[in-house]
């Protein structure tokens, strides 16, 4: 071998070398201060929805009892005010994301990600170290368990150990059996966050989601948000506001009020779906 394919071969394992010990860094930064884009169920997401409103979730029967047992009165008990979203619903919700990084002091990997929503500071560790989720029997909260993963440009997130939480706020409940795969994809000074829920109780089929998210360019925080439990309304002790199994009086409201078939309110995974459209307006008399 010469002299000069000799140099190009100890250059060459001199870069081979160099990539096997730099450690691996995110493909995508998406550190800082994102403000939720309420472009998409307005309604659903600032408001609220409307009792009975079960149009396009994937319930099963055990869902939608669930739902019309709710009683929004249980919102004024002690023990509830300062209740944060689950991990499953807080992007939806309101309140600035605060999104951090941590990387290992000395070799510079990724260990985990902080996503923090200001609203009752709703707060998540994303390990990205490749640890194992726990066991089955680990205590589960609000956040639940994380792990992430980059794919290209992509932050992938697998959630598991959730406490029962909610879907919708109307009722809408999710149990804690489920489970949540979660997508965030920067472009520019947006970030598109899509969420990918299965709970085995009370659905039929995941329920797929999209949330968008602006970078706030004047932040580099978000404000805490202090909640001290009160006696906002007054109940006899041990009183829990529910309705027993259809016995709300509510359960048609909404379909009345704007005009939509009962059946097609109650939700259900195949009113997401267009043929559905088609069957209800061949089974009034309206054709295809």
């Amino acid at each position: 071998m010469n002299n000069l394919n000799a140099s190009r071969m100890a250059g060459l394992l001199f870069v081979l070398l160099a990539c096997a010990s730099t450690p691996a860094f995110a493909q995508m930064d998406l550190t800082g201060v994102w403000n939720p884009i309420m472009h998409e169920d307005q309604i659903e997401r600032a408001p609220g929805p409307e009792v009975g409103d079960y149009l396009g979730l994937p319930i099963n029967d055990a869902g939608r009892m669930r739902g019309e047992t709710w009683n929004a009165s249980i919102l004024t008990l002690s023990e509830h005010t300062c209740k944060p979203h689950p991990s499953t619903y807080g992007p939806r919700g309101v309140g600035g994301m605060r999104i951090r990084f941590h990387h290992d002091n000395t070799t510079e990997n990724l260990v985990k990600i902080d996503a923090q929503i200001q609203w009752m500071e709703q707060f998540r560790e994303i390990w990205m170290d490749g640890r194992p989720h726990p066991p089955a029997y680990a205590a589960h909260t609000w956040q639940g368990f994380s792990t992430g993963r980059f794919e290209g440009n992509v932050l992938v997130v697998n959630t598991t150990h959730l406490k029962a939480g909610w879907i919708r706020r109307n009722g809408m409940a999710l149990s804690d059996r489920a489970t949540m795969q979660e997508r965030f994809f920067r472009h520019g000074n947006y970030l598109t966050h899509t969420s990918y829920i299965w709970d085995p109780v009370y659905f039929t089929e995941p329920i797929v989601r999209t949330n968008g998210f602006q970078l706030n360019t004047n932040a580099i925080t978000v404000q805490p948000y202090p909640c001290l439990p009160a006696v906002e309304v007054a109940h006899s002790r041990g009183d829990v506001p529910h309705f027993l199994p259809g016995k709300s009086g509510y359960e048609e409201e909404f379909a009345k009020k704007h005009k939509l078939p009962v059946e097609a309110a109650r939700g259900g995974a195949e009113t997401a779906y267009p043929e559905y459209m088609r069957r209800m307006r061949a089974g009034s008399g309206g054709g295809q």
